[in-house]
């Protein structure tokens, strides 16, 4: 964990009410997808927890949704500003031992971490099939990147106004051998239920501290409650408990 100074390169909307940042500094401690980081906004008292979208060295890129008066706050700012960031928070996911076939299902603005896992399996020699999930078209983002990388893309929209009518689940398949899944916990839930594989899970979750302190942000598995900026976000499939 490292707290950066970044500067801001570009900022800007790419789909409703979703923001897209690039930033210039040390990404040195951003090592696995999946991956967060907290940015401090000038007169809010909490941080906002945000997932890595992409990074290189030097290079980083987020991708967030205004949804209150922080987050507005950070689609005002301009190129050439600066903000500071505590890096390599949370555990990623883990890319070990990966079956061939995995499915990659990401719904809203859990579709951005998605991106650096699936750019990070296809350099191991894995091509994912990645499913992505929206309200409307209006919501859609990032379908054009992920082609780019060379990976089957498949979308769905509650309102069918873009690609499939319905949810992530709906456009799965059954050829895979492995699921990751980032989203809201409907979602995660949905995943769970609808695949009988192995697979890592990544929880939304408003967090307080983003570093464990503070216990704000558990949830519960196999092994006890666990906090999800410390120990997670990403969970294994199989150690989560629903209730």
């Amino acid at each position: 964990m490292k707290d950066v100074e970044f500067k801001v390169l570009s900022n800007e909307m790419i789909a409703q009410d979703i923001f897209r940042m690039t930033l210039d500094g040390d990404t040195s401690d951003i090592t696995k997808p999946g991956q967060f980081v907290e940015i401090k906004i000038p007169g809010r008292y909490l941080r906002r927890p945000i997932s890595v979208c992409d990074w290189s060295e030097g290079k980083l890129t987020l991708i967030y949704k205004v949804v209150g008066e922080g987050t507005e706050d950070l689609s005002f700012m301009e190129p050439g500003e600066y903000l500071t960031a505590l890096t390599g928070l949370g555990n990623g996911y883990d890319l070990r031992n990966i079956p061939k076939n995995p499915v990659i299902a990401g719904g809203g603005v859990g579709v951005p971490p998605m991106y650096a896992l699936a750019k990070a399996l296809k350099q191991q020699g894995i091509t994912p099939y990645v499913a992505l999930g929206f309200n409307s078209k209006d919501d859609v983002f990032y379908e054009q990147e992920f082609r780019e990388l060379g990976v089957p893309v498949n979308v769905a929209t509650v309102d069918g106004s873009h690609g499939a009518k319905g949810f992530v689940t709906d456009i799965f398949g059954d050829h895979h051998d492995y699921a990751f899944a980032c989203g809201p916990e409907p979602m995660l839930k949905a995943v769970y239920r609808a695949t009988n594989t192995s697979g890592q899970m990544s929880f939304e979750e408003r967090m307080g501290c983003g570093f464990g302190a503070c216990m704000g942000c558990s949830c519960k598995t196999l092994t006890g409650y666990k906090r999800i900026c410390k120990d997670g976000p990403v969970m294994r499939k199989e150690e989560i408990l629903w209730d």
